[in-house]
């Protein structure tokens, strides 16, 4: 253990994690046979280039799609075409890119077959307002389900009921083709019909039960919005509808298989690892409490676990922003820095909180790394941490004291990895 140095520790167990969640290893496993008639690929997400060009690269036979990723470096493919939209705030590509797969499932056949790539950020990649409501519309919803607080699965419950596309629509569309959903899990629990909204995955999910998450969380939607929550155009379809028959769906790649991974890593160093949830949920500053809490009590104490340890988790917390003064970051950063705080001066702790995407938040950084010694740095770089915390304004924070984790983009996303080294 003397030997290891703790960010390369925490690094490899991070590249650990992203490599169980390949694209094309996950792919290779779950392909399934050839149709009779054409197979037509579809997809969004922001691993969704990367899935796509690794089914290019596996599939032995003629193929043509869509897929939807978001602005920025994708990987190219020869047959598939890949278009882009905003994220995390909906764009009118994205109306473009919501339209074109529909279409492409247009007037297909019980022959037919079609592949959907699902992975985590489709939901604002892909907007879809129903009629009577605009791109502002859905932008005005994304918005508040974004500042509201509510965990990603509530979020999702609204944005299917306000939508052409999402909760199983574009399967529907398909009909009476077949459809194979392909998905890389970033929500806690990994029910398929939670990422990118569904759609292909329809849920149990309720028009009542979105109205009254609205009414939970004090959502300001607009008018146009609340009125077509009210009528019965806005309910989503349920996964008894004829029109799913036959399909199916396979979670491909998730938190708990690249926690596991990680776990083996570290043991392979010959480190013990515990791995506390995939599927942590709750503001993010609340949950680096929590994880500082745990560490300060191993570090100090010994329990409940003995030390050398590496504690893993994963999930999606939230940043609930209110008013208009915030500054750069995510919720991995914004997690880190609450951590931070809290281990000031405690020795033997260093703490690494990504985004398994590779991008965490407003800024290119996957997340960032931090230690005993992280809020010293910031103050004698004439930062006040907990004011940068305050405004949400964890990035600052973290470039000023060199602590930011930069690995690029990843082709994948199964949501948050947190890994705190105790020596």
């Amino acid at each position: 253990m003397t030997s290891i140095e703790p960010r390369s520790f925490l690094t490899s167990l991070f590249e650990t994690a992203v490599a169980a969640a390949d694209p094309e290893a996950a792919i290779r496993a779950h392909l399934p046979q050839r149709p009779k008639g054409r197979t037509i690929v579809v997809g969004a997400g922001k691993a969704a280039s990367q899935m796509a060009a690794a089914f290019e690269r596996l599939w032995d036979g003629p193929l043509e799609g869509n897929v939807v990723a978001r602005h920025g470096p994708i990987e190219e493919c020869e047959r598939i075409r890949v278009l882009q939209s905003a994220h995390p705030v909906p764009d009118e590509a994205g109306l473009v890119a919501s339209s074109s797969l529909l279409k492409q499932v247009e007037g297909l056949t019980a022959d037919d077959l079609v592949v959907a790539l699902v992975s985590g950020g489709g939901s604002a990649l892909l907007p879809a307002p129903p009629d009577g409501l605009t791109l502002e519309d859905e932008i005005a919803v994304n918005r508040a389900l974004l500042a509201s607080g509510a965990p990603i699965s509530a979020m999702n419950v609204v944005r299917k009921h306000v939508s052409r596309i999402k909760g199983g629509r574009l399967a529907l569309a398909a009909a009476p083709a077949r459809v194979v959903s392909l998905v890389v899990s970033d929500v806690p629990g990994d029910d398929p019909a939670f990422v990118a909204s569904g759609p292909t995955v329809p849920d149990r999910s309720s028009l009542e039960e979105a109205r009254e998450i609205v009414a939970r969380y004090g959502m300001a939607l607009p008018e146009r919005v609340m009125a077509h929550l009210s009528s019965e155009a806005a309910r989503a379809p349920q996964p008894d509808d004829p029109g799913f028959a036959g399909n199916e769906i396979h979670v491909i790649a998730s938190a708990s298989v690249s926690l596991e991974a990680a776990a083996a890593r570290a043991r392979a160093l010959g480190l013990e690892a515990m791995i506390l949830s995939d599927a942590i949920e709750g503001e993010a500053r609340d949950i680096g409490r929590m994880h500082a809490a745990l560490a300060r009590e191993v570090a100090l104490r010994g329990r409940p676990f003995g030390k050398p340890v590496v504690l893993l988790s994963g999930g999606e917390t939230t940043v609930t922003i209110s008013g208009n003064d915030y500054g750069k970051g995510g919720r991995n950063s914004e997690f880190l820095l609450s951590l931070a705080l809290d281990i000031d001066g405690v020795t033997g702790i260093d703490a690494l909180a990504a985004d398994t995407d590779g991008i965490d938040g407003s800024e290119d950084n996957a997340g960032a790394f931090a230690d005993g010694k992280s809020v010293a740095r910031m103050r004698a770089a004439g930062i006040d941490p907990r004011a940068h915390l305050a405004r949400h304004d964890a990035w600052s924070a973290f470039a000023a004291s060199n602590d930011l984790f930069v690995p690029g983009p990843t082709g994948t996303n199964v949501n948050d990895f947190r890994a705190i080294l105790i020596r």
